[in-house]
């Protein structure tokens, strides 16, 4: 799936991409680390077990920044007001758009997850 279909340049950071090399980015994630990371994400067992993981290897401020981003993802598809979401979660605009902007053009892992654990409608 194309992160970006409608736009001829994407910007970050303040560096200009174009379409394919915006798109080509998610395949750079895919390393074989990342593999790893993947596989023992698959392999936690309970809540228990990824709360154990994910204090040892993210800071406090990225789990926090991780939670927060998808409490974002979950009250947009509530279709939540970008005040209400900053109001609840005390995410930034930025935040919130850039949740948006993953849900509209990503590859769809945040709808998946929402979809299965069922929180999409509370």
């Amino acid at each position: 799936m194309q992160l970006f279909p409608d736009s001829h340049t994407f910007t970050k950071y303040n560096f200009k991409f174009t379409k394919d090399e915006a798109n080509n980015m998610s395949k750079s994630l895919r390393t074989p680390a990342a593999d790893d990371l993947c596989d023992a994400i698959l392999s936690l067992q309970n809540r228990d077990e990824c709360y154990r993981f994910f204090e040892d290897v993210c800071t406090v401020n990225e789990l926090t920044s991780l939670s927060q981003r998808f409490a974002v993802a979950r009250m947009l598809t509530q279709k939540k007001t970008y005040l209400e979401i900053a109001q609840e979660t005390g995410a930034s605009t930025a935040t919130i758009s850039r949740v948006n902007r993953a849900l509209t053009y990503g590859s769809d892992g945040y709808s998946m997850v929402l979809e299965r654990i069922g929180k999409k409608t509370e």
